[in-house]
């Protein structure tokens, strides 16, 4: 990460989506799927999220989007070791395999920094026709 979360006790969604580059509707729909992610709901009826809450959600973005966990095999992740700090997060061991994904034979043969371009390159697809909609 190369921005300093701000030191508050709670965050609303909007901060959240920000600060995690997650959209709002996504941290909506997870606080569905993941019971680990219960914000604090104001009197207006506002989420608060608190940093334990950033630092999870980190970790889920890493699992989906990162690691391509889907989301059930990011739940038994979740449930079979416990949060992590978002330093854990930032840098995953990319040799090993977790048990819960199958392994690729071609992670050996690929460059990994031509796929990470690709990725780059399909996201700003899907941005830009995402706002051509």
């Amino acid at each position: 990460m190369d921005f300093e979360i701000p030191d508050k006790l709670y965050y609303k969604i909007g901060e959240v989506a920000k600060f995690t580059g997650v959209k709002p509707h996504v941290l909506r729909y997870w606080e569905t799927e993941f019971k680990t992610i219960r914000p604090n709901k104001s009197r207006t009826n506002q989420r608060l999220y608190r940093k334990q809450d950033i630092d999870l959600i980190l970790l889920l973005k890493d699992l989906l989007y990162n690691q391509g966990f889907t989301i059930a095999g990011a739940r038994k992740k979740l449930r079979a070791k416990p949060a992590v700090a978002p330093k854990a997060v930032a840098t995953p061991p990319k040799s090993r395999v977790s048990a819960d994904q199958m392994a690729l034979p071609l992670s050996d043969s690929v460059d990994m920094s031509i796929v990470l371009e690709l990725r780059k390159d399909i996201l700003r697809i899907r941005k830009m026709l995402d706002e051509s909609v």
